[in-house]
């Protein structure tokens, strides 16, 4: 199977330097990808395709070949993933910003990993073989490594990608669970076994309010120094490692909230999850509701906004195809508001769902139980439950 590994590593100040340049000269790539793009499209009235763009770029940096056609591989994906998503929203772009800087990556006979010695070619230029790079890292994978990528979040990482030869066995014969996902509670999962799990998502809004409120801080008071000033860099470096922090704890939480998950279908022999699809959501959160004549709160607005379901869903993806278990996303319309018992709809404020035909439930798992009856039996029907579980993904 196919996975990576993000491992530190050691290397002399001067490869190091040389490492921020590569980031920016990626960036410059990525930059002529787009300007290229525009231009095709003008002249020819349609995009321009993986082999052209190639032949356009080659031999115009300091780079191995293949690092550079990975920058363009990336271009073209997101173009693609654009293209899709421009299916059911018109108002998403096509990659036309610029980046000052973009991650590097070496691919095939362009890295070779001795140990945990990593050489990086930097390729031919100007007639001349250029000095490779010599990396130690921290951690090597056993499996053979396909890529490697070099990122720097405040610190550098590099990220392995490797095929580890194993192949996961699908469960056969197991239950189905359905996820509701949220963003107090950040994964309520029902199961047909008639058990219930609930993954609290509090410590992850805690991370977030903190990281907005001090970047707020910051902010005001880098708008009353002059750009560029030595403050108003003493600010923005302050400003950039809260960032980093904060993402290094997000990650950290949601990667233990979908491992706990992941645990808990293999001790209930889960077979397929159905995850509710919350797509949308987040968009159009600050214009005027025409029907209700209402606009959501900034609240709102800034929590929706926080609320990273679309990393949940990637995380959970492989970390499940790992254990042989399905994934699908399934249509979660009205499976907060229907009854099961009775079919009436009604709107939830508080935490538990309440309905006057006496029916009462916890808001989430309510949610997710009218996504596993829909999907299992084509209807809302109750389902019943001897056990809920509550978790944290951290203990305090």
């Amino acid at each position: 199977m196919y996975r990576t590994l993000k491992t530190s590593f050691t290397a002399p100040r001067s490869t190091l330097q040389q490492l921020f340049h590569l980031r920016r000269l990626c960036g410059t790539i990525w930059n002529d990808c787009v300007q290229l793009a525009r231009y095709y499209y003008r002249i020819h009235g349609q995009w321009i395709n993986k082999s052209d763009l190639q032949s356009e770029l080659k031999g115009l940096y300091p780079l191995h070949s293949q690092t550079i056609q990975a920058v363009c591989h990336k271009f073209l994906h997101a173009r693609e993933g654009v293209r899709q998503a421009r299916k059911t929203n018109k108002s998403i772009r096509y990659p036309y910003k610029e980046k000052f800087v973009f991650p590097p990556k070496w691919v095939d006979k362009s890295f070779v990993l001795e140990g945990q010695k990593l050489i990086l070619s930097l390729g031919r230029w100007q007639g001349k073989q250029q000095a490779p790079l010599v990396l130690t890292l921290a951690s090597a994978p056993a499996g053979v490594v396909k890529e490697v990528e070099l990122i720097y979040d405040g610190r550098w990482h590099a990220c392995l990608s490797y095929e580890d030869g194993i192949e996961p066995v699908p469960v056969s014969d197991g239950h189905t669970a359905a996820i509701d996902p949220g963003e107090i509670h950040t994964i309520a999962a029902v199961s047909t076994h008639r058990q219930a799990l609930v993954i609290s998502g509090r410590k992850m809004r805690s991370v977030h309010r903190l990281r907005n409120k001090k970047v707020r801080e910051l902010q005001i008071f880098m708008s009353r120094c002059q750009k560029g000033s030595r403050k108003w860099r003493q600010y923005n470096r302050a400003k950039k490692y809260i960032l980093s922090k904060s993402e290094r704890q997000l990650g950290d939480l949601l990667h233990k909230t979908t491992r706990a998950f992941v645990n808990w279908c293999v001790e209930q022999k889960i077979g397929h999850v159905a995850l509710g699809d919350v797509e949308g959501v987040q968009r159009h959160t600050s214009k005027r509701n025409k029907r209700r004549k209402r606009i959501r709160s900034k609240q709102v607005n800034q929590k929706l906004s926080n609320w990273s379901f679309g990393k949940l869903t990637k995380q959970l993806a492989y970390k499940l195809e790992t254990v042989g278990v399905s994934l699908s996303k399934e249509n979660e319309a009205y499976t907060t508001q229907a009854c099961p018992a009775c079919g009436k709809r009604n709107k939830v404020r508080s935490r538990n769902y309440r309905c006057s035909c006496g029916y009462e439930r916890h808001r989430d798992i309510h949610g997710a139980g009218n996504i596993l009856s829909q999907y299992v039996h084509g209807k809302f029907r109750e389902v019943m439950l001897t056990n809920i579980t509550y978790l944290r993904p951290v203990q305090a």
